[in-house]
């Protein structure tokens, strides 16, 4: 099966795609990672002004009322739910500013490769550009595994005034790490995160682009492409085992059962050897010995618990709108101790909404916003599911993969971006 690139006569207007995706360890170097989406925005709302009228995506709808519930919870920025602490300041601006960013930057994003044509960016093109994003991934995971202290001041970092740098958001975004260090098995061990922004980006961004690496270099790969694939997600596997990240194991479960379900005939006995095959070779390394203390040691359980019914409760308080930014809740599952009170200034709890993407919005923009997020991917998936090329159901299955993960990660920041991606590929696909 192939699917050749077309000649093409205006490829620079596909340059600001091709500079994210293939680009992306640059951005990451410099310290803008995720935030190149926002730099790159201006040139492809340049590309899109040039060609008016301009083509809309079926459902985008719903994203731009997403936005405008974000920009109309600004109202709600300076009020503190029941049970939360917390000043109105610079860090709160900030935060809400660079989201909004975000999602307008996203959208421009969508337009733009919806509006470009085959012949401009053809559609594998596209697909192997998410395939070498997939391989720095890779890289990046096993640097962490490696060599787990490994940071580096940035360029942007040095520049930007304290003020701004200093925002524990902000930070985590424009300071290159390659791991995070945490003690997820009662002792301090490396989950790798290069070169996203936190480990469990790098969890659903892998998986994300694993789906797409498998279509540009297996279904549409000869025998030596699809040799180097075989060999390159082996590589992975490392990374993805000591990434303890429960949440990457469900996807890469569901996504086998996906396709188990949707091919047939010699590909679905093909998919069910291969993962048999995977899994006897898996069983017998020492890799499956770190899983099982992963599953033995569901630390997180009770914190996620915890905050995501605080979430909850304070978004009570403003249904409609939310509240525009995150807030910090008082104690945690244990005792009020562990969380800031009056007399423990220096005690903390992570943010409202920092434990998935639904329950983020839930809390920003209320429970009106969590409902056009979701029901802009489920009719994504309603509109597209009868596509069954390869593109197609690798479109799909990515669309349930953030269903799903949008209960135990964050969007924001590269996330978002792959899945917006991913959703324009669909619709190209169906318009092409």
């Amino acid at each position: 099966m192939t699917l050749p690139d077309a000649p093409t006569t205006r490829s620079r207007a596909a340059w600001p795609i091709a500079a994210l995706l293939v680009g992306y360890p640059v951005w990451w170097a410099l310290g803008f990672g995720g935030l190149a989406v926002i730099v790159l925005a201006f040139p492809m709302a340049y590309v899109l002004w040039r060609r008016r009228p301009i083509r809309v995506p079926r459902g985008l709808g719903l994203w731009a009322l997403l936005l405008a519930g974000y920009v109309v919870s600004a109202l709600m920025l300076t009020e503190m739910p029941p049970d939360t602490y917390g000043e109105f300041g610079a860090g709160r601006i900030i935060g809400y500013v660079m989201r909004l960013a975000l999602y307008l930057s996203l959208m421009v994003m969508v337009l733009y490769l919806s509006n470009l044509t085959e012949r401009e960016l053809p559609q594998l093109r596209l697909v192997r550009m998410l395939g070498v994003l997939f391989l720095t991934t890779v890289a990046g995971g096993l640097l962490g595994v490696l060599f787990p202290s490994f940071a580096f001041t940035s360029p942007l970092e040095r520049v930007l005034p304290g003020w701004i740098g200093g925002n524990p958001f902000v930070q985590n975004l424009i300071h290159p790490t390659a791991a995070q260090i945490q003690k997820v098995l009662g002792h301090a061990a490396p989950r790798p995160e290069a070169p996203f922004e936190w480990a469990n980006a790098w969890g659903s961004n892998l998986s994300v682009l694993l789906v797409w690496f498998v279509v540009g270099w297996w279904v549409y790969g000869g025998p030596r492409r699809k040799a180097v694939a075989v060999l390159l997600i082996a590589a992975a596997a490392v990374p993805v085992v000591y990434s303890l990240n429960r949440g990457l194991w469900i996807g890469l479960g569901l996504a086998a059962l996906y396709l188990v379900v949707r091919v047939g005939g010699r590909t679905r006995l093909a998919i069910c050897a291969a993962g048999l095959v995977g899994a006897a070779v898996f069983a017998a390394s020492p890799l499956a010995a770190l899983v099982t203390q992963r599953i033995d040691n569901p630390h997180s359980n009770d914190i996620r618990a915890f905050t995501v019914s605080a979430t909850v409760e304070a978004a009570g308080g403003s249904p409609f709108i939310g509240y525009g930014n995150t807030r910090n809740a008082m104690g945690n599952h244990r005792t009020i101790t562990t969380g800031k009170t009056d007399w423990c200034t220096e005690c903390g709890h992570p943010p409202l909404g920092s434990d998935g993407q639904l329950w983020h919005l839930v809390i920003t923009q209320g429970f009106v916003g969590a409902a056009l997020y979701v029901a802009f991917f489920v009719g994504a998936i309603r509109r597209h599911w009868p596509d069954r090329s390869p593109i197609g159901l690798a479109g799909v299955l990515v669309m349930l993969l953030v269903l799903l993960y949008m209960f135990v990660y964050d969007g924001l920041v590269t996330p978002l971006s792959l899945y917006l991606i991913s959703f324009a590929l669909l619709w190209r696909n169906a318009h092409a």
